[in-house]
């Protein structure tokens, strides 16, 4: 497949985060860049935020107690 180099200005922070992930994605940073295009605009991005979604609204009572009991000093009961 044919590629062509496209030029994009980001802060600073914004790519060290892409270099980094790429990295560790073993990609380099334009064909991390292209998998995040092609994720976005099949949708896949979508669904798997929905899903993210989905599931935090299904459990958020354990979400919930898990920070109620990180702040409850130990030996502390509810009254």
């Amino acid at each position: 497949m044919a590629k062509t180099q496209l030029g994009a200005r980001v802060d600073e922070d914004v790519a060290e985060l892409a270099r980094k992930r790429a990295a560790d994605l073993g990609l380099s940073v334009g064909d991390y860049l292209a998998r995040l295009v092609q994720d976005d605009t099949s949708g896949l991005r979508a669904r798997a935020v929905d899903a993210a979604a989905r599931f935090l609204a299904e459990h958020q009572t354990v979400f919930d107690e898990a920070e109620h009991d990180r702040h409850t000093p130990r030996g502390a009961r509810a009254a």
